[in-house]
Formats: structure tokens, C-alpha cells, sequence
């Protein structure tokens, strides 16, 4: 998730699947950062009753927001947009869709912020099938989760992929990536009774979390190592001429670990492993765990079971994303993005190479409006980076232009051209603005797709004007866009003399012919020579043979 494009663009600080980040990017590369997100539940509700009763809507009426794929900016809008849709239309209850490997840190923040404001209205999460990363943290901010029978919740890690593997991440940078999605979780945890312990533990490994119960009350409650040991311990510690000694207890402890919870898919008991989370291991929790852990509020399998569970009318109105929001998400591939710059690449080549600003340069200016346009409307790109790019073609506009040669000013535009179109792929990384090298894994990953992205279009587009110059010219209809290069016929210079001395002009002599001399045709004054005659002064001759700059004269037939 991210933390920038002003007040909207997402961050490197991408909320993504623990797992998927641990693989090592490669020797050139460094990895960035990961977030998933947790929940948890209250310590005085025990997790054999979590299950609870669903309010349902008063009107029966309800709506299905789906959120899937990468959650960025326009998933944010999007959802604005359908819950205002869904509440025009008086649904009571709203039921997010969640299956995502995660997103941007800003995108989920924004959009669990705006659940939890959300009045007047129910919000669920149905799990189907992952909620991790940014998933989690949506799911958690709603005011109630339920979850498929094979589903998954939880697992926000934050590291760094390094030459070797995985690295800790620096603790500075650290700390910046964890306070807010820490913020949110217990803030979630807080309002809706999830135990604080595990929404931590689902950022960060330093906790190592055990799951004990009251031997005569049956109180269960999560606990780290130290308070477990502290509860559970069957030595007491006592003193003895001054020495510190450990003696058996007489008396039994009151807390012991827990060893089976109900499973709701199977209904039956299912054995509890413990710890539940390690201290090496972030926690992740399968359907099962988490309606025994007290996030889960029960299975949810099909619009039936939600209909039924929560007093809605059949068919349940599902609100997906438009076709635009789709084709925006669409228009930021990397396949997409290459294709748009080589079309912008090729424009810039067929307009250099015909006269006048024509349609080439106009189809170069549009691909290249939506190669930034597209990244800025997802929060991808930002404003500084779209001034970099301007610069660099501008100062490549005043090398090609005004300044002769190639110089300052045009290896300038270029670096900055190509550090503005790179940037377009980079996520912004807290506290480091404007330009930086990325040290987080989204970072890292940008940069690479953008470097690839950006050689394949290179390279497609050199095979295109290959295309354009020798094969395209031949081609009907084509040809009217892209000239066929010209003949040597066509390219030939003119004749210098053409129109001087033409076969057959009659002039006369000025001075005499000896045999060469000058004559005047006209009002022009040629170098000419006789066929060896010597001629007078004055004589009147006609040209019987021209070859370049030799003028071959005979005394004319009148004369």
C-alpha cells in the first residue's frame, strides 16, 4: 500500500502476500516491502461462542461489492462509488466480496477508514476464498466476517529481498511501515472485539502467541510466552539462607493450554497447535482458525447461506467494477504500457519523417497521454514525475531546434525523460520524495517491470520503423500515411546548366572562336567550342551538342 501521490497515490509499502514476497528477486534487484494484514478478537469472549447471531436487514434488501485483484486507488473509488449506489438504493446490509493477494497501503487504509464511517448500514466481509494483505485489513474494518469453507485470512509481513534472500528491513524504515497498519488493526480490534495480541502478531514475528484457557472457568484468552509460562508453571521459586532455589509447587495451576476447538466445517473438535503463532512466523489463519480464534462469525459458502443468514430477498444485487474502472486497471499492464510506447516511439518517427504536424504525431501524443494518464488515475504515477518527462522533452526540443550539435541540453532531456518514464512503474517509499533509488521489495519490482517494460518497447519499435521504412511504403493504403522512399531517378540533381544552352538555341559569338570561346544566348553568356572551325566575332552559331558544362556550337544554317 502507499503512503503518497499527494493525498491519494499508494506507496511502496504494498500490502502483499508474505509468501509471494520471500522469493529473491535476483542479484540486480533489491526486494521491498510486503504488508498483510490481521485481526483478532476479545479476550472475554471465548471462542466456542464467537458465533453470534446475525442482525439482519430491516427491508430485506441488501448488496454485494466484490474486491478483487490488486487494491490500488481506483479500487478505493470504486467501492465510494458502489456503496453510495447500494445505499440509494436502501440496502441495510453491504457485503464486501473480498478475494485479493493485497495492495497499497494508503488505498486500504482510505477504504477502511470509510467502512468503519459508514452509518445506517451493516457491513460484512465474506472472505472468498483470500483475504490477504490489504484484504485483511477491509475485512477486519467491516462489522462482522464471515468466510467460505476453504478460505484464508491474515499473514502482514514487512521485509526486504536482498542479493542472498529476505533481509529485516532497516528499523527506521521499519517502524515507518508498520505504525499505520498497526494503528489500523488495533483500531479494528478495538471496535469490533478481536484480541489485540493477534492483530499484532499479523504484523510482526517478535511475537510468539499461545492460546490457554481457565481450568475451572473455561475463560480462554491469548497470551505471550512470558505470561503463559507465568500462568502455567508448576515450580515455585523460594529462598533459602539467602540462595535463590526452585521447589516443586504443592498447588496445581489455575491456566493450561488449550488443546481442541470446534471446527464449524467439519463440526466436530479439531486439535489446537501450540504455540499458535511462532516468533519466526507470521500469523495466518485457514476458515477454521478463525472462527476459533473469534474472527470468523461463521461459513458462508454461497448467496443463499448470506441470504439466509442475513434476512436478505434473492437475488442479492451484485455492484461490480464499470467497464471503465476495468479498463483503467487494465490500461497500467505492462504488455499494455509497452504497446503504448512503441506507438508513441513510431508516431515520433513517421511524423520526423513527412512534412507538417499530421496525424502520426498526434496518434504519438495520445498514446503517450494515456501511458501517464492511466498510472497518475491509479495512483501509480505522480505530479513530479509527469513534470520530469515534460522537462526532458523540452530540453530535447531545444536541442533539436534551437541549439546546434548534441549536447548538454539533449543528454539531459533524455536522462530525465527516461527517470520520469521509469518512475511512472516505482512506487513512492515513505519519507524518501522526490527521486530515490527504491530499497523496498513494490519499489524494486517497479523498477524492474519498468526497465523491461520500456527495453521490449526499444526494441519492438526499432523492428517497426525497420518495418515501416522498407515494407509498409508497398502496402495499399499504407503508402498514402508512409511514403515509399524515393527513386535515384527521383533524387538525382538537377542540370546546372538545364535551360542555359539547349540543342538547338541559336546565339552569337562575342569575341572570336579559337576554336572555344564565348557566346551569347539570350541574355546569358555561355562557354562554347566550335567543331575545330575558327570563327569571327560576331558570327551567329547554333548548339548541336551539350554534355554537362561543354556547349559544342556550329555556324548557324541562317548565318
Amino acid at each position: 500500500m502507499k503512503q503518497h501521490r499527494g493525498l491519494t497515490r499508494p506507496s511502496a509499502w504494498t500490502l502483499t502476500r508474505a509468501s509471494a514476497m520471500a522469493t529473491t528477486v535476483g542479484a540486480a534487484f533489491w526486494a521491498v516491502a510486503a504488508f498483510m494484514t490481521g485481526v483478532g478478537f476479545a479476550d472475554e469472549i471465548p471462542a466456542a461462542t464467537t458465533s453470534t447471531t446475525a442482525a439482519t436487514a430491516p427491508n430485506g434488501r441488501g448488496a454485494i461489492i466484490p474486491v478483487s485483484d490488486e487494491i490500488s486507488d481506483v479500487t478505493t473509488e470504486s467501492i465510494k462509488r458502489r456503496v453510495a449506489g447500494a445505499l440509494e438504493e436502501g440496502a441495510g446490509v453491504i457485503v464486501f466480496e473480498i478475494n485479493t493477494p493485497g495492495g497499497y497501503v494508503t488505498s486500504a487504509l482510505e477504504i477502511s477508514n470509510y467502512i468503519k464511517n459508514l452509518e445506517n448500514v451493516k457491513t460484512i466481509a465474506w472472505v472468498n476464498t483470500d483475504a490477504y494483505s490489504a484484504g485483511s485489513m477491509i475485512a477486519v474494518a467491516c462489522d462482522e466476517i464471515v468466510m467460505a469453507k476453504s478460505s484464508t485470512l491474515g499473514d502482514c509481513g514487512v521485509i526486504m529481498g536482498g542479493p542472498t534472500g529476505p533481509e529485516e528491513v532497516p528499523e527506521g524504515i521499519r517502524a515507518k511501515a508498520e505504525s499505520p497498519v498497526l494503528e489500523q488493526f488495533r483500531d479494528s480490534a478495538a471496535k469490533h472485539g478481536y484480541d489485540r495480541l493477534l492483530c499484532e502478531a499479523m504484523v510482526v514475528k517478535e511475537h510468539e502467541v499461545y492460546w490457554i484457557e481457565h481450568v475451572e472457568t473455561g475463560e480462554r484468552k491469548f497470551v505471550e510466552t512470558g505470561e503463559k509460562d507465568r500462568l502455567l508453571e508448576t515450580d515455585r521459586k523460594t529462598s533459602v539462607f539467602g540462595l535463590e532455589v526452585t521447589a516443586p509447587s504443592s498447588k496445581e495451576p489455575e491456566w493450561r493450554l488449550v488443546k481442541t476447538a470446534h471446527d464449524p466445517v467439519s463440526d466436530s473438535e479439531m486439535a489446537v497447535d501450540q504455540p499458535i503463532d511462532k516468533a519466526t512466523e507470521l500469523l495466518t489463519m485457514s476458515q477454521s482458525r478463525a472462527f476459533a480464534f473469534g474472527f470468523c462469525k461463521g461459513i458462508v459458502s454461497s448467496e443463499k447461506d448470506l441470504a439466509a443468514r442475513y434476512g436478505l430477498s434473492l437475488p442479492i444485487p451484485r455492484i461490480e467494477f464499470t467497464a471503465l474502472e476495468v479498463f483503467t486497471r487494465w490500461l497500467t499492464s505492462m504488455p499494455v504500457r509497452a504497446f503504448l510506447m512503441i506507438i508513441v516511439m513510431l508516431g515520433v518517427y513517421v511524423e520526423f519523417n513527412t512534412p507538417g504536424l499530421g496525424a502520426a504525431g498526434l496518434v504519438a501524443l495520445i498514446a503517450l497521454g494515456i501511458f501517464l494518464g492511466a498510472p497518475f488515475l491509479t495512483g501509480l504515477a505522480n505530479v513530479w514525475e509527469i513534470v520530469i518527462i515534460a522537462l526532458g522533452l523540452i530540453l530535447i526540443g531545444v536541442e533539436l531546434f534551437v541549439l546546434p550539435g548534441f549536447g548538454v541540453a539533449g543528454i539531459s532531456g533524455i536522462v530525465l525523460l527516461l527517470v520520469g518514464l521509469l518512475a511512472t512503474f516505482v512506487p513512492e517509499e515513505p519519507g524518501r520524495f522526490p527521486i530515490y533509488w527504491p530499497s523496498m521489495e513494490a519499489g524494486v519490482e517497479g523498477l524492474k517491470r519498468g526497465v523491461q517494460t520500456l527495453g521490449a518497447a526499444l526494441v519492438l519499435s526499432i523492428v517497426g520503423i525497420v518495418a515501416l521504412s522498407r515494407y509498409l511504403p508497398r502496402i495499399p493504403y499504407v503508402n498514402a500515411i508512409v511514403p515509399a522512399n524515393p527513386t535515384p531517378s527521383e533524387v538525382m540533381p538537377s542540370d546546372p546548366y538545364d535551360g542555359l544552352a539547349r540543342v538547338g538555341d541559336v546565339g552569337r559569338t562575342i569575341g572570336a572562336l579559337r576554336p572555344a570561346g564565348k557566346a551569347k544566348f539570350g541574355t546569358m553568356l555561355v562557354d562554347v567550342v566550335s567543331q575545330g572551325q575558327l570563327l569571327d566575332e560576331g558570327t551567329q552559331v547554333e548548339v548541336i551538342e551539350r554534355m554537362g558544362n561543354r556547349v559544342v556550337v556550329r555556324p548557324a544554317r541562317s548565318a
